[in-house]
């Protein structure tokens, strides 16, 4: 609903001036500040202007728009002049003409919150224009309104002459503005141009940073690479020569002998799992581990697990695996989730006094996924805890914790082992009740199609048989470390086979070239010359390209290393996992030119 207030007749330039009067006194009566006093007083009169200019004359109407939320004051300029035949272009300020016609009509807008315009040619045009009462401005009624056009009639217009002098007024306030406006634009240009030139020398010194922090992983995966060789080849060592007294190779050990063996032989492993733990998350984490997928059966996974875990299980905790069902073969890398349950299952013997450890698995067809799960009845996870010991060298608070050893490597490995294999891993737990890991496997590694595991473990038990009725051969082991030597030359004592030794590549070189063993077992790091230029000059002697070459090694063989082994050995072995019969399977391939083994043609494989 609208109010009116007053109206004034536009017939000459003297109504022009009053109307621009009545509209800044208006305005100021009901509350606008100077500012938009000036824009209202405007905008009314440069369309009143037109109106005389262009429609010899009209009236102007003052009203209030009360139901407008925040209310309106609203001033409609009428005439019944030809109308504006180019109204588009001129709303637009597309439209030009020598007299300036349009540019008070586009001006009047940008001046004012509400602006509508109708005009026909020969029927004449009608502008509503309106500002938006400001903030604590009073109520407006029909009351405040005749009190507000009375007070209006008392006032006397002032002459043209003043009208100009307020508008000059007006106007050097609104420079004076301007000037102030500038002013500030351009300190802020300036404190701009700082902030940018900060930013800039921000991001140089990020970049900087981060090409500093990428130096500083890759010498930390360079260095982890190379002292897990260096820390691998004794402990492979000491764990071979500890399995050769337990097992009695040379005579019977007392009772307090095999104890104090035995407590060597879990330090020396303890310490071989740090570095091993070190090494894949090094690797995981630089994107150099390598997935090699095989079929296997869950059954046969938690037999294996069986098996390991039954002497580490104290008297007062029950370890039990369950029968795992309908589950299909798996087609994964087996000693990947194996590892992964060994972190679960490690843990869970930790931390459970008493009660039972139980690891399961679980078909989820829909999702072509195995859950495994390893649940426990220890001392539960606090649930801020819960989060944080996927963290690396991150562990729980607990008095039990303090009592146990551990890195806090296990379980971040745990996680990037299962993502690494399109899985991931998850934790429930209750303090005081027990916790659950679980680990999520897809069934099919990658989307890959398995290949038959028939063929593997035909391959694999040939490999290992070995009779007494071989014929001798010479097998030459090429190490600069004694007491790997040493350890292989006792695995292969009882053997059809003579061992000749050789402590570095240069004599390996010389003895193959004066012996001519059927079989050389290469190291890869040694000093002076390493096992693969020690390789390569054995491939370009006629005299030695024909032996056979099985590499053993602690060193964790990459993939740019492995293509300098294709086509060149038999296969690659871990001295942490050498054993009797894996050394016989191995020289029986290598005598029966069988082609390397590999997980993809053309390829060697590298051992975990």
């Amino acid at each position: 609903m609208t109010l009116p207030i007053l109206t004034s007749a536009i017939q000459n330039e003297d109504d022009v001036v009053t109307a621009r009067q009545w509209a800044r006194q208006m305005a100021a009566l009901l509350g606008f500040d100077r500012q938009d006093q000036t824009r209202i007083a405007t905008a009314v009169s440069e369309i009143a202007r037109n109106a005389f200019t262009y429609a010899t004359g009209g009236y102007v109407e003052f009203l209030v728009d009360e139901k407008a939320v925040p209310p309106l004051f609203l001033a409609r300029i009428i005439d019944r002049g030809p109308g504006i035949a180019d109204l588009p272009q001129v709303l637009a300020v597309r439209y030009r003409s020598p007299t300036g016609m349009g540019l008070g009509l586009a001006g009047a807008k940008r001046l004012m919150d509400e602006f509508q315009i109708e005009s026909r040619p020969g029927h004449g045009t009608t502008v509503l224009i309106g500002k938006r009462f400001p903030r604590g401005a009073a109520a407006i009624t029909p009351a405040s309104l005749a009190a507000l056009a009375d007070e209006l009639a008392q006032q006397v217009p002032r002459p043209p002459f003043a009208e100009l002098q307020q508008q000059n007024k007006e106007l050097l306030r609104t420079l004076d503005a301007l000037r102030v406006r500038q002013e500030e634009l351009t300190r802020l240009n300036l404190e701009l141009e700082d902030t940018n030139r900060g930013v800039v020398a921000l991001y140089a010194e990020l970049d900087e940073k981060a090409e500093q922090l990428q130096r500083a992983n890759e010498l930390k995966t360079s260095f982890l690479s190379n002292m897990g060789h260096e820390f691998r080849t004794p402990v492979n060592s000491i764990l071979a020569l500890c399995r050769l007294l337990l097992g009695h190779s040379d005579g019977e050990l007392t009772a307090e002998q095999e104890r104090q063996v035995t407590f060597i032989e879990q330090g020396a492993q303890g310490l071989s799992e740090l570095v091993n733990d070190l090494l894949d998350l090094a690797k995981v984490e630089a994107g150099k581990i390598d997935v090699w997928p095989g079929e296997f059966e869950v059954t046969h996974l938690f037999g294996a697990l069986r098996g390991m875990f039954r002497p580490m299980v104290p008297s007062e905790v029950t370890l039990v695996l369950d029968e795992p069902g309908a589950i299909p073969p798996l087609y994964t890398d087996e000693g990947k989730v194996s590892q992964i349950l060994r972190n679960f299952i490690s843990n869970a013997l930790k931390f459970t006094q008493r009660g039972e450890v139980r690891v399961s698995a679980s078909l989820d067809a829909a999702r072509q996924e195995v859950v495994f799960a390893v649940a426990d009845t220890g001392i539960g996870i606090v649930p801020e805890d819960q989060d944080r010991i996927f963290e690396e060298f991150a562990q729980a608070e607990h008095a039990i914790q303090q009592r146990t050893k551990g890195t806090g490597l296990g379980l971040p490995l745990a996680r990037k082992l299962a993502e690494l294999l399109g899985g991931s891993v998850n934790v429930q737990s209750t303090p005081g009740r027990g916790s659950v890991f679980s680990v999520i496997i897809p069934l099919v590694y990658g989307g890959q199609t398995p290949v038959s595991a028939e063929s593997q473990r035909l391959q694999t038990q040939a490999a290992v048989t070995a009779t007494s009725e071989e014929p001798s051969h010479k097998v030459m082991i090429v190490d600069d470390d004694e007491a790997a030597r040493y350890v292989l030359k006792r695995l292969l004592t009882g053997t059809p086979y003579t061992v000749i030794e050789a402590a570095s590549g240069s004599e390996g070189l010389r003895r193959a070239r004066e012996e001519q063993p059927q079989v050389i077992f290469m190291d890869l790091r040694m000093p002076e010359m390493s096992g693969f230029e020690a390789l390569e000059r054995l491939k370009s002697e006629p005299t030695t390209r024909d032996i056979p070459v099985i590499v053993i090694t602690s060193k964790l063989v990459e993939s740019g290393e492995r293509r300098l082994l294709d086509g060149k050995v038999v296969t690659v072995l871990s001295k942490a996992a050498a054993s009797r019969e894996a050394l016989i399977g191995s020289i029986r391939q290598a005598l029966s030119h069988a082609k390397p083994t590999q997980n993809e043609p053309g390829g060697v494989p590298q051992y975990d």
